[in-house]
């Protein structure tokens, strides 16, 4: 079985979550595929790769995976993550969004309801492209931690569910 991570990789900080899901998933599923954007050579800033070899590495084996884990936390979904979701979703298969933004907290209190009814700008919740998301969950599902991505991961290798 064969799976893609796709998450941003520019900051020390994508990076070392990237590395995280990733040793994560290779430890849970032993025998897992995963493919990791950051961990080709091609991605190596120091030396030179055109958008082409770039786009073709990675559309080669987003469209060979069996399944996608999109990380979709970030100011905005990362714009390199945004393209693989949407053209994974042409794949029909299962695609796992993951959004860990902690302001997804609170969503059944009143007062930050009413303060974002009142004043727009009292928006204490994220925003998510819809289109993307709602290519994740025709395709599957949006995940809010690790666990719950493991989980779903999990039922999507043995078969026990198809999430398209």
């Amino acid at each position: 079985m064969k799976a893609y991570l796709a998450n941003g990789l520019f900051s020390e900080a994508d990076r070392m979550y990237n590395a995280y899901l990733a040793k994560l998933l290779r430890t849970e599923f032993k025998d897992l595929d995963l493919f990791v954007p950051q961990e080709q050579g091609i991605n190596d800033k120091s030396s030179y790769a055109d958008s082409k070899m770039i786009a073709k590495l990675d559309f080669d084996n987003l469209l060979d995976s069996d399944f996608l884990i999109a990380v979709i936390d970030g100011v905005e979904i990362d714009a390199g993550v945004a393209v693989e979701i949407g053209a994974f979703y042409g794949t029909r298969k299962p695609i796992i969004g993951l959004y860990t933004d902690m302001r997804q907290q609170g969503r059944n209190n009143q007062k930050k309801i009413d303060a974002l009814i009142e004043d727009g700008t009292e928006n204490q919740f994220m925003y998510r492209n819809l289109m993307a998301v709602g290519a994740i969950k025709l395709r599957g599902v949006v995940v809010d931690n690790t666990d719950s991505m493991l989980n779903w991961s999990k039922r999507i290798i043995e078969g026990t569910i198809s999430l398209q």
